[in-house]
């Protein structure tokens, strides 16, 4: 016989919505001129969180709360949502200044690590499993050396055009 699936919960659901929807309406803030710069590196950053995402669903680095090992329910949203934007937002706030970027990325990654999850755990979407906090941290923040690297490279390489 079938199992019966368990359904995903308002909750989630809206919350899904919402990272997906917010990140992507504050692009409009972002100008056109920004977006079409920083466009590939924070594609690159997205790729490999999809990537990231499924290795970390497969290792059981965190759980959701609904639907186990539902990658299009729980990571995808996350991946969809905030990371391109983010980066994107990330890139421009930074303005090629390294240490900063490199601080507003900290800041970014450490609020989410040390009080994103637990205040995603307290709602009951998802939270830690295999990873401490910190590891979390870790996880996220090793991307920031990477969007850096990218960006740099394609910004030389249009300088050079």
């Amino acid at each position: 016989m079938y199992k019966k699936r368990k359904k995903l919960s308002t909750i989630h659901f809206i919350f899904n919505i919402v990272i997906i929807v917010i990140p992507w309406l504050s692009i409009l803030f972002l100008g056109k001129r920004n977006v079409k710069r920083f466009w590939f590196a924070s594609f690159v950053i997205f790729i490999l969180e999809l990537i990231s995402h499924k290795i970390g669903q497969k290792l059981e680095w965190w759980k959701f709360y609904d639907r186990k090992k539902s990658y299009l329910t729980n990571e995808l949203p996350f991946s969809i949502g905030p990371y391109m934007p983010l980066s994107m937002w990330l890139l421009k706030l930074g303005n090629g200044d390294l240490k900063k970027f490199f601080i507003l990325n900290a800041i970014s990654d450490g609020m989410f690590a040390f009080v994103g999850i637990q205040l995603l755990n307290k709602i009951k979407i998802i939270g830690l499993h295999r990873l401490n906090p910190f590891q979390f941290f870790l996880y996220l923040y090793h991307k920031a050396f990477i969007l850096y690297g990218v960006q740099y490279l394609y910004d030389k390489k249009l300088q050079s055009s």
